[in-house]
């Protein structure tokens, strides 16, 4: 089936470097780009697609990127690509992506390791984890946040400053009993 969409790049440029690029790319990935004479994709890693009108229940993984104007219900784990939701794109799921662009709706934990946009027309429902939070007016954001460098040294920064607490509060007692004798 992918065949086809794969012999018209080889048949237009024999010795160029356009068949590797087009072997990278994900088997959803549109083909119009690489079949223009001698013309290489923008990026080295074209975005999957999941366009209007297809609907997905379940657990969605990759490392590429990922364009979703359809509507995902379930997981959605991304472990190196960047995960885009367009405008007409409704995710109903536990999103984890190396960047996270939200042109649609998304209800559910939110984690981009790098960056976490909301266009004008984006909306996020629930928990939202991230290095860096960018939201442009007219975006509708409903939930937590936590954003900043590395949120997951926040928890162990916590358990140091707990155990340190509680230390101290040993010796204080300790202190407390021997004031009284």
């Amino acid at each position: 089936m992918w065949k086809k969409e794969d012999a018209k790049p080889e048949g237009v440029a024999d010795n160029s470097p356009a068949p590797a690029v087009s072997s990278k790319a994900p088997a959803g990935t549109p083909s119009s780009t690489p079949l223009s004479s001698g013309a290489l994709p923008a990026s080295s890693r074209a975005a999957a697609c999941i366009s209007q009108g297809i609907r997905i229940k379940g657990e969605v993984t990759g490392s590429e990127d990922l364009f979703v104007d359809g509507l995902i219900d379930g997981k959605l784990n991304l472990t190196n690509g960047s995960l885009t939701i367009g405008p007409n794109g409704t995710v109903k799921a536990d999103v984890n992506a190396r960047e996270v662009i939200v042109r649609g709706r998304i209800e559910g934990k939110v984690t981009g390791r790098d960056k976490v946009q909301l266009w004008s027309t984006g909306q996020v429902t629930g928990e939202v984890l991230t290095d860096r939070l960018a939201i442009e007016e007219g975006a509708s954001l409903k939930g937590k946040v936590e954003a900043g460098k590395q949120p997951a040294k926040t928890s162990e920064t916590k358990a140091v400053a707990a155990a340190a607490t509680g230390k101290a509060a040993e010796t204080a007692s300790l202190s407390s009993g021997s004031a009284a004798d």
